[in-house]
């Protein structure tokens, strides 16, 4: 694991938390409610300053975070605790830290994402790998057949059922032809030289960003459901080593796998906060 995969890890970690905290921030300093602290982190405290009432800090864990309001424990008779406030006023505090997740995942989910026939990985030990491809390598024709996009890429290879196939490609500003042999590979049902697309973002949809973001939310609560109710099993849930693996390995496929990354990890934390569950 690099430096460079930490440090993007530690922003995903940051950027969903902070904007989960901004949300309860932004509609408990507009409701009058006092906010004593506002950190980012878990753990002692790397930095600090006071502005006005409250407390901005930085903390030494980078896995969590902070927004401390007077009388959120238990009664207060202060007129800035948020237990002094009406119930739409500590309800709209409570769901704004989850609405700012989702729409963050909105927001990701809009960008228009394509599979380009640019290759962003080549798996050691698999065919291609072996035949010499590299990353960045740009497919342009299998066999007689032209390629201008990613789709046009796996039925040609899925289709040449392990027979040999030439594969037309530019490098830099040379063009290559490399033959390969397929492997058959089970789990996709078909041949594979193991290779990965690298992603190109097309256009921009909040239409569809609405969409992928409840069918993603639908297939989460239905997890959650079938946890609670015991016919799923816990094993499928990451806790936090966990996704930071999952997030360092993402890093190497690029940017936009980061970003849909992110948007999934911002739901879920949207989620999880939604449900009754006691601190």
């Amino acid at each position: 694991m690099t430096l460079g995969n930490i440090f993007t890890t530690i922003i995903v970690f940051v950027v969903i938390v902070l904007i989960h905290e901004f949300g309860h921030f932004a509609v408990a300093k507009l409701s009058g409610i006092r906010v004593e602290e506002f950190a980012i982190g878990m753990g002692p405290k790397v930095f600090g300053k006071k502005k006005g009432e409250t407390l901005y800090s930085v903390r030494l864990l980078p896995i969590g975070g902070l927004c401390k309001l007077t009388g959120e424990d238990g009664d207060s008779f202060d007129d800035k605790s948020f237990s002094q406030k009406s119930v739409p006023v500590r309800m709209a505090v409570i769901f704004f830290g989850p609405l700012m997740n989702f729409l963050l995942a909105v927001l990701i989910f809009s960008l228009v994402i394509i599979q380009s026939p640019i290759i962003s990985e080549v798996i050691i030990d698999k065919p291609a790998y072996n035949a010499g491809v590299l990353k960045g390598d740009k497919i342009l024709k299998i066999n007689d057949s032209n390629v201008k996009e990613w789709d046009e890429v796996k039925p040609l290879i899925q289709n040449s059922e392990s027979e040999s196939i030439l594969l037309t490609v530019k490098r830099k500003n040379e063009i290559k032809e490399i033959s390969i042999k397929p492997m058959v590979d089970d789990i996709n049902e078909g041949a594979i030289i193991g290779i990965r697309p690298a992603l190109r973002i097309k256009s921009f949809s909040i239409t569809q960003g609405v969409k992928t973001t409840i069918s993603i939310a639908g297939s989460m609560f239905d997890f959650l459901f079938k946890l609670i109710t015991k016919r799923g099993t816990a094993e499928d849930v990451s806790g936090v080593v966990g996704i930071f693996v999952i997030i360092s390995e993402t890093v190497k496929y690029g940017l936009l796998y980061v970003l849909d990354l992110t948007a999934i990890l911002s739901l879920n934390l949207g989620i999880i906060n939604l449900l009754p569950i006691p601190a």
